[in-house]
C-alpha cells in the first residue's frame, strides 16, 4: 500500500508539468491568467493557437527543414555506423580498435565547445544558414553513436557466415549490403530512432549555425517565437507551438517502442 501511494505520488509529480502544458496550451490566446494556470478552459483553442504560431513564425518552413534533417541525417549515419562496424569487426580493419576509439572519441567533447569552431568553418567554407551544412553535422555527431551500436552488433554474428558467403564468391560489399545490412535491420532502427529524437529537439546547433526560417530548426523557431522580436506572442501560442511540435517524436517512439527495446538489446552483446 505504501509502495503505490508512493509511486502515485510521484506519477502526479511527474505529469503536472505536463499538466500545465496541455490546459494552458488549449486556452484562448486571450484567456491566460497565471493565477488560474491550473483550472481548464471551457474553450478548447489548441489547434487555433498553433495555427497562428505557424503564421507568426512561419513554423512550416521550420518544421519542413527539420523533417529533412531528422529523417535524411540519421539514415547516413546509421549506414556510415554499419559500414564503420562490418569493417572493424567483419573486415578485421588493421587497428580497428583504435579506428573505433577515433570514431567514438567524437562523443567526449562536449557539443558546447564545437559551436565556435564550426561556426568559423561553416562561414569560411559557405556552409553557414544552409541546409545542406545542417545535414553535414547532424550526421557528424550521429555516427558515432552508430557506429558503438553496430560494432557490438556484428561482434554478436558467426564469422562463418562472412566466409561462407565468400566461398559463394560474394564481394564484401554485396556481403554487406544483402546479409548483414538485413540481419542488423532492429539496431539500426533503434538508432535511427534516438538520433532522430535528438536531431528534431536541437536548438544548439540549429541557434548557432542558422538564422533565416527556411533553414532554422524548429526547436530554433520556437525559442525566437518567445523572444523580444515575437513579444507579443501570447503563453497560450507558445505552449501550443511547443506541444504540437513535440507530437512526432513522441508518436515515433509509441508506434515502434517494442523494435526499439529489441534493437537496443541486440546492439548491447
Amino acid at each position: 500500500m505504501i509502495r503505490r501511494a508512493v509511486l502515485v505520488l510521484l506519477g502526479l509529480v511527474w505529469l503536472g508539468p505536463t499538466y500545465l502544458l496541455v490546459v494552458n496550451a488549449a486556452r484562448p490566446a486571450a484567456d491566460y491568467d497565471p493565477a488560474r494556470a491550473w483550472a481548464p478552459s471551457g474553450e478548447f483553442a489548441l489547434f487555433r493557437n498553433f495555427a497562428r504560431a505557424l503564421e507568426g513564425a512561419r513554423l512550416a518552413d521550420s518544421l519542413a527543414s527539420t523533417a529533412l534533417y531528422g529523417v535524411v541525417s540519421p539514415l547516413l549515419a546509421v549506414v556510415i555506423g554499419a559500414l564503420a562496424g562490418y569493417a572493424i569487426v567483419v573486415l578485421r580493419l588493421r587497428h580497428g580498435f583504435r579506428w573505433f576509439l577515433l570514431i567514438f572519441g567524437g562523443t567526449v567533447v562536449p557539443s558546447q565547445m564545437l559551436l565556435v569552431p564550426l561556426f568559423v568553418g561553416y562561414s569560411d567554407a559557405g556552409l553557414y544558414d544552409s541546409r545542406f551544412g545542417m545535414v553535414l553535422v547532424y550526421t557528424g555527431i550521429s555516427v558515432p553513436l552508430a557506429a558503438f551500436v553496430l560494432r557490438n552488433f556484428y561482434t554478436g554474428v558467426a564469422f562463418s557466415i562472412f566466409e561462407a558467403a565468400r566461398m559463394d564468391g560474394a564481394s564484401t560489399f554485396r556481403i554487406f549490403w544483402r546479409i548483414y545490412l538485413p540481419l542488423s535491420l532492429s539496431a539500426l532502427a533503434a538508432v535511427f530512432i534516438l538520433e532522430f529524437t535528438f536531431v528534431w529537439n536541437d536548438l544548439i546547433f540549429g541557434l548557432a549555425l542558422t538564422r533565416t526560417e527556411t533553414v532554422r530548426p524548429v526547436m530554433t523557431a520556437l525559442a525566437g517565437l518567445m523572444t523580444d522580436v515575437y513579444a507579443g506572442t501570447p503563453v497560450p501560442v507558445g505552449l501550443a507551438a511547443g506541444l504540437v511540435v513535440s507530437l512526432p517524436t513522441v508518436v515515433l517512439f509509441l508506434a515502434t517502442q517494442r523494435l526499439f527495446a529489441r534493437g537496443l538489446s541486440l546492439g548491447s552483446v
